[in-house]
Formats: structure tokens, sequence, C-alpha cells
């Protein structure tokens, strides 16, 4: 049940009233029949058990992005943790500076989509090493996700994942792309 209001919450209520002016006509209320709402009483749990948690309503779900996917089925998830698979081609970026390393890559995934290509090795390199690096990961390392979510490409990726240790490990990705139609 709703608690009634205290004399200064009444007149601070009134207050924030008068001065505000509803967008329709069936929004306004008198004013008798505004109360604050009551503070919800906590569950009571029966002996020994604690009260479940209550969930949030379920928002829709994002329409989906043309951007690279996330999820591949579960034979090539095994195949690209284990190593077991060889790449169409290999993209090295080594020697490159961010822009021309953008050029290279949208060139050669340009390249491997008209080939009919399924998997790309990406070689990024590893970040450098030592106390003066404080750098978790390279730059050109750190700017291939953006980059392959913003290209014009991007419909075409299936997923990406990080390559095996064969191939490079945490230096170089899996891209893997959509079979064409």
């Amino acid at each position: 049940m709703p608690r009634k209001l205290s004399a200064e919450e009444r007149l601070l209520w009134d207050k924030v009233v008068a001065s505000v002016r509803p967008l329709h006509e069936a929004y306004a209320k008198p004013l008798d029949a505004v109360v604050a709402p009551a503070v919800p009483a906590k569950p009571v749990a029966a002996k020994g058990r604690r009260p479940s948690p209550r969930l949030p309503a379920a928002s829709p779900s994002p329409p989906p992005s043309a951007g690279p996917g996330t999820t591949l089925d579960a034979s090539w998830d095994k195949k690209l943790a284990r190593g077991l698979v060889s790449p169409d081609m290999i993209v090295d970026l080594h020697g490159h500076n961010l822009a021309t390393a953008y050029a290279v890559l949208d060139s050669r995934l340009d390249d491997a989509i008209h080939k009919g290509d399924r998997l790309i090795l990406l070689v990024t390199g590893k970040p450098p090493k030592g106390e003066r690096w404080p750098v978790a990961r390279g730059a050109i390392r750190a700017a291939v996700g953006d980059w392959l979510h913003a290209s014009r490409h991007a419909s075409a990726i299936a997923a990406v994942r990080g390559a095996h240790q064969r191939h490079g490990g945490t230096g170089a990705l899996y891209i893997i792309l959509r079979r064409r139609k």
C-alpha cells in the first residue's frame, strides 16, 4: 500500500506540479491521487533458503550488424583451436605503419574474396617486450578489429579468431571468410 506524503513533501510536490504542464490531458491527474510509492518489502525466504533475485525484463536484441560475425560452427572452432587448418592466404603486416598496413589488408581481403579463399592468416606481430614498452599489444594489432568491422568487406567476414601457436599465436589472427553464394 502506498504511503501518504508528509506536509513538507506535499508542499514540495505542489511546487513541482505547478511548474509542469502535462503533454496530454489524459495524463493530468488530480493532485489528491498522487502518492509516493511504497518501499517494497524484502521477499521472505523459506528457512535455509535465500530468496531468488528478480531478473530485469529482457530488452530486445539489437539488429544484426554488417560487421564480422562472431560465431562459427563447432568443427571450425575445434580445427582453429588445434591448429589443424592451413590458411589459403597469409597477410604479413611486419614493417608497415598504420596507413600502409590498412591499405595492404584491404587489398589482400579483396583478392581473397575474389579468389574464393576461406581462411586468411593475418600476421600483425607480437607486442614489444621489456619494461620500456608499457603497451599490451602493438598498434596494428590494436587497430585490426576496428578496421575489419568498418571495412567494405565486413559483410564477407564470418569470424576473426586468435591464431594457433604454430601459426604465430598472439602475433597473428585467423580471418574466416563467408562462403560465396
